[in-house]
């Protein structure tokens, strides 16, 4: 399998290119638009053909890639069915698999940081997108974040997946780039604070700056990415289940 994490040091954010082999299909999570010459590269020397390319959740501290991968390659663009973007091409629901040529990922819907926050489960690792991260969790203190929500969906799904399931986040600001449910488990203060009310208190208790892109990020996210002369023609809206 084809496993390659990507790193943006200005949001410190995370993408991952996906295959099960060279010279076959591929799926990118979380790609940002100021990588796309990268991504482009990668799939090139691995001779991939990108086929799905799916954000984790409606970003607000970086712009996506989703409308450029489409109109460079056309893949298709995909988000959770709870998304306020109308462009993107498939809504994926909770439990709902990602096939890419025989590699398949489990949907795992988990609002909190955002309504439309999912996770996407493989055989031996989950990517988690702003949901959890290594050693903490995704805010949840602006758009549509529910911090108790948030707690339902890590106590309620991502903390049954086996401790070995490896976590890859969709940031870190520490340097890190791995972890795992059963380091999580340990070592998390977040997910040791005892109860759901514990929870929403610690997170309301935060007192985070807005993200310094989430004026600039929202608006041009929920348009795929795309320069504002190119929105009349950013087509693929409600585009048929392949």
């Amino acid at each position: 399998m084809i496993f390659q994490q990507y790193f943006e040091p200005v949001t410190c954010s995370f993408s991952y290119l996906i295959a099960r082999r060279r010279g076959g299909e591929a799926l990118l999570v979380d790609p940002l638009r100021d990588q796309m010459d990268l991504y482009l590269d990668r799939l090139a020397r691995l001779d991939l053909r990108l086929v799905k390319a799916v954000d984790t959740h409606l970003h607000a501290d970086h712009v996506t890639a989703l409308g450029g991968l489409r109109r460079r390659t056309g893949c298709t663009t995909m988000m959770g069915a709870p998304t306020r973007c109308e462009l993107v091409d498939l809504r994926l629901q909770d439990e709902e698999v990602i096939d890419v040529d025989g590699l398949k990922l489990r949907a795992l819907h988990t609002p909190g940081h955002t309504a439309d926050s999912f996770c996407f489960v493989a055989a031996d690792f989950v990517l988690t997108g702003d949901t959890l991260l290594i050693h903490g969790t995704g805010r949840t203190d602006f758009e549509d974040g529910d911090a108790g929500a948030q707690y339902d969906s890590l106590h309620g799904k991502l903390l049954h997946l086996p401790e070995e399931t490896l976590v890859y986040p969709g940031h870190d600001y520490k340097g890190r780039k791995i972890s795992s449910i059963a380091e999580e488990r340990a070592l998390n203060p977040r997910l040791n604070v005892g109860s759901r009310e514990a929870y929403i208190e610690l997170m309301a208790g935060l007192d985070l700056p807005p993200p310094r892109q989430m004026a600039v990020a929202v608006p041009a996210n929920l348009m795929l990415g795309l320069p504002a002369r190119r929105r009349g023609a950013v087509g693929g809206a409600g585009r048929a289940r392949a």
